[in-house]
C-alpha cells in the first residue's frame, strides 16, 4: 500500500526525522491561508499523487507569495498530471501540499528496504540525489553505496559512519543522520514497510538534513496489524479493478496486455503470465484467485477480467489441490453463460478431477477451448486474441 507524500511526512515527523513544515490544501483558497501561515518568503506547492516525476510533469511549482501559491494550486488542483510513473492516462490531482522553501546546499538519495537476495535490510544512498535512481545505477554505478543490515543485529554505529562517508557528510552532519537513520529504521520495522524512499536528502546551507520528499510503501499482508497505516489508504489513487478485488479477496493486479488470466496460485499465475509472452502475446492482468476459488469467486474474477476493454481473449489455468477441477470447471461454465463472456476462452484443468472437469466443459454446449498443457494453453490463447 502506497501513502501520498504529506501522510509519508507525518509519520516522519513521529519517529524524529526532519521535514520541512507544510500544510494540506484541497481547494486555492486553502493553499494561499497555507502559505500565509507558514510565512516563508518561498513555499513550495506539490500535487499529491502516488507517482513519482511530478515536478517534471508540472506538478510542483514554486511560490514567492501566497497569492502565488494561490495561482498555482489553481493551475495544479484539477489537472491530470502525467508522468513517467502514471503511464499516459495520468492521474487526476484532487490535493496539493504547500510546503515551506528550504536553502539548499546539496541533494542526496537515501531509502531503505529488504533485499530478498540477502535476506537483510539495505540502506540505498547516494550523492545524486533528486535525479532517477535507475538513472544513476545505469550510467553511474560506483555513485550507489548499499549498505546490508543484519535483522538479527540491526542497525550499527559503524554502518551509519559508512553511509554518511558514501555522502561525504561531514562530522557535524554526521551526527544529525544518525538520529535521522536510526529515526527511519525504527519506523520501518514498527509500521511493517516495504519501501522508504527519500529523494532528494537535502543538506541545508546551515548543515541540517531534511527529507524534502518522502516515498513510503506498506506491506498489505501486515495492514491487520496496522490498522493507522490502513486508515492512510486513498481509494482515488488506487486502480478501480485492484480495490474491487481487494474487497473479495482476490489478489489482482492490472498490465497492459489483451491477454486475461485467471489462475490459482501466485507462482502458477507467474509462470502463466511467462508463458503467454514466451508465445508472442502479453497479459492484461495478474489475477489470483486462490486455493479456494468457488462458482462465486470465478463469476466475481471473470466480472473484474472483463472491466477491461483491451482483453481480446481468457486463459483459465488451475491447479486442482486444495479446489477440484470440477467444481471450478461448473463455475466457468455458469460464469460464461450467466456472464455472456464474448471472447474467445481457453481453459486449462490440471490436479485433482481435472478428466471431470475437462468433460463438464465439453458438455457445455459453450465456446470453450480446452487446454492440457501450459504450453499449449499460452498458444491457444494467443493465437485467439490476435485472432480477435
Amino acid at each position: 500500500m502506497n501513502v501520498h507524500e504529506y501522510q509519508a511526512k507525518e509519520l516522519f515527523r513521529e519517529y524524529g526525522v526532519a521535514v520541512p513544515a507544510g500544510e494540506l490544501a484541497t481547494t486555492p483558497a486553502e493553499a494561499e491561508a497555507a502559505a500565509k501561515k507558514l510565512g516563508t518568503p518561498v513555499t513550495v506547492v506539490k500535487a499529491q499523487v502516488h507517482a513519482g516525476g511530478r515536478g517534471k510533469g508540472g506538478g510542483v511549482k514554486l511560490a514567492k507569495s501566497p497569492a502565488e501559491a494561490l495561482q498555482h494550486a489553481s493551475d495544479i488542483l484539477g489537472m491530470t498530471l502525467v508522468t513517467h510513473q502514471t503511464g499516459p492516462e495520468g492521474k487526476l490531482v484532487r490535493k496539493v501540499y504547500v510546503e515551506a522553501g528550504s536553502d539548499i546546499s546539496r541533494e542526496l538519495y537515501l531509502a531503505l528496504t529488504l533485499d530478498r537476495g540477502t535476506e537483510e535490510f539495505a540502506i540505498i544512498a547516494s550523492t545524486e540525489g533528486g535525479m532517477d535512481i535507475e538513472e544513476v545505477a545505469e550510467k553511474t554505478p560506483e555513485r550507489i553505496h548499499t549498505e546490508f543490515i543484519d535483522p538479527n543485529v540491526g542497525l550499527c554505529g559503524y554502518q551509519i559512519k559508512k553511509v554518511a562517508r558514501a555522502l561525504e557528510l561531514d562530522p557535524p552532519q554526521t551526527k544529525k543522520l544518525e538520529k535521522f537513520l536510526r529515526g527511519l529504521f525504527r519506523m520501518y520495522l514498527e509500521k511493517d514497510a516495504s519501501l522508504v524512499e527519500i529523494n532528494p536528502l537535502v543538506v541545508t546551507v546551515d548543515g541540517d538534513l531534511l527529507a524534502l520528499d518522502g516515498k513510503l510503501n506498506f506491506d498489505d499482508n501486515a495492514l491487520f496489524r496496522q490498522p493507522d497505516i490502513a486508515e492512510l489508504r486513498d481509494p482515488d489513487e488506487e486502480d478501480e479493478r485492484e480495490r474491487a478485488a481487494n474487497e473479495i479477496d482476490l489478489a489482482y493486479v492490472g498490465l497492459d496486455g489483451n491477454v486475461g488470466c485467471m489462475v490459482n496460485g501466485a507462482g502458477l499465475a507467474m509462470a502463466t503470465l511467462d508463458m503467454i509472452a514466451v508465445c508472442g502475446g502479453s497479459p492484461a492482468n495478474f489475477l489470483d484467485a486462490g486455493g479456494g476459488a468457488d462458482k462465486e469467486k470465478v463469476k466475481e474474477a471473470f466480472k473484474l477480467i472483463l472491466r477491461d476493454e483491451n482483453v481480446k481473449a481468457i486463459l483459465v489455468n488451475i491447479f486442482g489441490g486444495i479446489v477440484r477441477c470440477d467444481l471450478i470447471a461448473e463455475g466457468v461454465v455458469a460464469a460464461a453463460d450467466e456472464l455472456s463472456i464474448g471472447v474467445p476462452l481457453v481453459v486449462r484443468l490440471q490436479g485433482t478431477n481435472a478428466a471431470e472437469g475437462r468433460e463438464i466443459l465439453a458438455q457445455s454446449g459453450l465456446n470453450i477451448t480446452a487446454a492440457e498443457t501450459l504450453g499449449e494453453a499460452g498458444e491457444r490463447v494467443v493465437a485467439a486474441a490476435q485472432g480477435a
